[in-house]
């Protein structure tokens, strides 16, 4: 027989028996959503975070069992454009082109297949590219950067590329990581364009739209379509520009002891493929940004959870650059290289 110890021990387990198990549930969950990165996702919704069967903040988008597919019927247009059937249609959607998107996710390679339109490039093309400044006001890059992202056609028309986006992962870090190497990977190259200021021609500096249109772009307009993206998936953004070496970057937030220079945004070079938070990258004529850059922030959101896998690989690029690791030197070289998409040479302009 059991002694009056011994039942009040087995009594008190099995009241708290529940509170034990829940406890280790929440763990678990806990455990599982730091190892994967924040992979899990335990409500059912959309890439976007709308519910199933309910519409997107983006018309005519609705949730369809985790998928965001048009249904003007259900969640109806926006102003700048009509209803036909399930879709809806801008006045800018005329000269389609069709275009690929190659981008790299758990050294994966795969591809978004996306429309494009002449139409909207005929508008961006004969848009104003002049801001008029009060006597005493003091021009700002600032003030050409929103001019750029808050144009409101060219929003219109790229929202449906963060739509596929979100529709390729239901959690925000890979849709993050989706934007990032599908920017990184569009090729690198400079626009034949002029505009004329003041009498003078300039180089022609695209908009958003216009990269992916052409299908390439420069630093600074590869790093506006970037920036757009991850604003629009919900992201805190801003655009670094550092003036010594000309160079402009894109910041996304993430924990403050990750960010570059203590900025409070993880480092994300965009003319080429590279890794989140590297910002020891070399540039063509040995060039590394040593300057202070002018932060440009854009939005306010979410950032980046700690614990990224992200940053422990940065830091081993970075180490292998500066010389500090000998040992495994090629294959942790290799391994990254493989898993990021990694190239040679980066460009600065």
């Amino acid at each position: 027989m059991l002694d009056d110890k011994k039942r009040e021990e087995i009594s008190f387990f099995k009241r708290h028996e529940f509170a034990y198990s829940f406890i280790v549930f929440l763990l678990f969950i806990a455990i599982l959503i730091l190892f994967f990165g924040g992979k899990i996702t335990l409500v059912n919704a959309c890439g976007d975070g709308s519910d199933y069967g309910s519409c997107s903040s983006i018309r005519p988008y609705y949730c369809d069992s985790g998928i965001l597919i048009e249904k003007a019927s259900v969640c109806g247009c926006n102003s700048l454009s009509d209803q036909d059937g399930e879709t809806c249609i801008s006045q800018y959607q005329t000269e389609p082109k069709e275009i690929r998107l190659n981008y790299l996710l758990d050294e994966e390679e795969k591809i978004i297949d996306f429309t494009v339109y002449g139409g909207l490039i005929d508008y961006l093309t004969i848009e104003s590219k002049v801001i008029s400044y009060q006597s005493g006001q003091e021009p700002a890059r600032a003030d050409f950067e929103f001019k750029i992202l808050n144009n409101v056609p060219q929003r219109e028309l790229l929202l449906p590329l963060v739509i596929e986006i979100q529709n390729q992962a239901d959690n925000k870090v890979d849709q993050a990581r989706i934007a990032i190497s599908i920017v990184q990977n569009v090729e690198y190259g400079f626009s034949n364009k002029t505009a004329t200021f003041f009498g003078q021609k300039v180089n022609y500096s695209r908009y958003p739209y216009e990269v992916l249109y052409d299908s390439q772009g420069i630093c600074g307009e590869k790093s506006e379509l970037l920036v757009f993206l991850l604003k629009e998936i919900g992201y805190g953004t801003a655009l670094l520009y550092n003036q010594e070496e000309n160079h402009e970057t894109v910041g996304i937030k993430c924990p403050m002891e990750e960010s570059h220079k203590k900025t409070g945004y993880c480092f994300v070079e965009t003319t080429a493929p590279a890794i989140i938070s590297d910002d020891g990258i070399e540039y063509v004529g040995s060039v590394f940004l040593e300057s202070e850059p002018e932060v440009i922030p854009i939005s306010e959101g979410m950032s980046l959870p700690r614990g990224l896998l992200e940053y422990r690989d940065a830091e081993i690029m970075k180490s292998i650059r500066s010389g500090q690791i000998f040992l495994f030197k090629k294959f942790e070289f290799n391994r990254l290289n493989e898993k990021y998409g990694l190239i040679e040479e980066y460009n600065l302009a």
